[in-house]
């Protein structure tokens, strides 16, 4: 089991109506851990949904869902950025 931080950002975190939260997770990758947050069901599936674009990183990298945990990692959920 490890110890992550969650920071959801823009409307992921307007969806969820948190900004962090620590979590203790048995998800050995992003991919598990958006899995296990969508099974929270409600907001929490509706805004980290697959069908959804949502990006991820660890520890402030830009990051896929086969991305490997670590305990004490900081993982983040956005929507992807567009320009004007």
């Amino acid at each position: 089991m490890s110890k992550v931080t969650l920071r959801f950002f823009a409307s992921v975190r307007e969806a969820v109506g948190t900004g962090t939260e620590l979590l203790d997770t048995d998800a050995a990758t992003a991919g598990e851990l958006r899995d296990e947050l969508i099974a929270r069901g409600g907001a929490w599936a509706e805004s980290l949904s697959h069908e959804r674009a949502v990006r991820v990183a660890i520890d402030q990298v830009l990051s896929d869902e086969s991305a490997p945990l670590r305990d004490g990692a900081e993982v983040a959920f956005f929507p992807p950025v567009t320009g004007g």
